[in-house]
């Protein structure tokens, strides 16, 4: 079973740390990643995002379905990052049908979209399997979710984390899942600033969770994305606040993170 679009929205990820000379312990004690003025910007306000019309198996009518979702996150991200006096710069999108290197990495075995921070874009990738059946929010949330990567990269919370001292690869590892797990309530929190203006029901949302539950590093065997109960408790959890607030996932405990 291949994973899910929505999980495997990895962004490229290599911490070029050869030459840190001491790992630091849990938890994590970098205030950029612990503290950041990100976590006070209240909820993110709610705005309208009708879905646009897609079609299964269509390549076409995918790529304007998530670029106006793009155009939804780009305009309701400026809004917020405005209000809260934070920096802001528009996100773009890229599309392909086959897997090729991106931002310098070869695509993963698992990767639906990649983000990359120097390019501020991201890339979906526009297979069959991606497209057998758009119907569900998996692609609005993917498209959430690689916004989340978007928003750590302007808050320089991307650069923090890429530089952060790590001990060997359990902790390499749980600093990924920090950083994707974040992502993933960070797009929740997006998804909630829309639902008002969404044609979708809590049965809809309900479908997403049980989507992602069935998912994750249990299919992978990577150990970097998170369980799939906890990517779903994440998710959920940004959905609930529809606030940044939710998401400090770099305080919480290693089991909520595993």
């Amino acid at each position: 079973m291949r994973l899910s679009p929505l999980l495997a929205g990895c962004v490229a990820v290599w911490l070029l740390l050869s030459g840190t000379a001491h790992a630091t312990a849990y938890p994590i004690k970098d205030p950029v990643l612990t503290k950041n003025k990100l976590y006070r910007t209240g909820k993110i306000a709610t705005s309208e995002c009708p879905e646009r019309e897609i079609k299964s198996n269509h390549v076409p009518s995918a790529k304007r379905y998530l670029t106006s979702v793009l155009n939804c996150l780009n305009a309701s991200w400026a809004a917020h990052a405005k209000r809260a006096g934070l920096p802001f710069a528009k996100a773009r999108i890229g599309f392909i049908t086959k897997p090729r290197r991106y931002c310098g990495h070869a695509w993963g075995k698992y990767t639906a979209a990649t983000y990359c921070g120097k390019e501020r874009r991201f890339i979906v990738l526009l297979d069959d399997d991606t497209l057998s059946n758009p119907w569900d929010l998996v692609l609005f949330a993917l498209a959430a979710h690689e916004y989340g990567h978007h928003v750590q990269n302007l808050t320089r919370m991307a650069r923090a984390y890429d530089y952060y001292p790590y001990k060997g690869k359990k902790e390499l590892n749980e600093q990924i899942r920090r950083n994707e797990l974040q992502a993933e309530c960070l797009g929740g929190a997006f998804v909630r600033s829309f639902w008002d203006s969404l044609d979708r029901t809590q049965a809809d949302w309900d479908e997403l969770l049980d989507i992602t539950r069935e998912s994750g590093d249990e299919w992978t065997k990577d150990g970097d994305h998170g369980k799939g109960r906890n990517i779903a408790a994440w998710l959920d959890k940004g959905f609930r606040a529809g606030s940044p607030a939710a998401c400090n996932t770099w305080t919480a405990p290693s089991s909520k993170v595993s």
